[in-house]
């Protein structure tokens, strides 16, 4: 078995939930996403965050609006809606008890 491929599986996991994480703070567009998540040591391309903003746009999680920039063409930022902000409560619950049970393995 590949650790690679396993720690690619389980950063897919949780980029979802570090998008919603992120934009529950503020709105954002995707470049502000990206640079976030590399701080944060979760490396993602724009080949993988643009289908996700989109699909979760799609689910009604996202919304966005065009804001003019100063540095080059109007820029889309995205923000949680109030059906994303509950989707998120609900990861963060489901979040918790994942945690807990690793923490609850380690320990035993």
């Amino acid at each position: 078995m590949n650790v690679d491929n396993v720690k690619s599986q389980m950063r897919k996991g949780m980029l979802e939930y570090c998008i919603l994480l992120l934009l529950h703070k503020e709105s954002a567009y995707a470049s502000d996403i990206i640079g976030r998540l590399k701080e944060a040591r979760l490396i993602v391309v724009e080949g993988t965050l643009y289908p996700l903003l989109t699909r979760l746009k799609n689910d009604s999680l996202l919304s966005y609006e065009w804001v003019e920039s100063t540095q080059g063409p109007p820029r889309k930022y995205y923000r949680l809606t109030s059906q994303g902000e509950s989707f998120l409560g609900e990861l963060e619950l489901s979040w918790n008890e994942l945690n807990e049970t690793v923490n609850h393995l380690k320990t035993a």
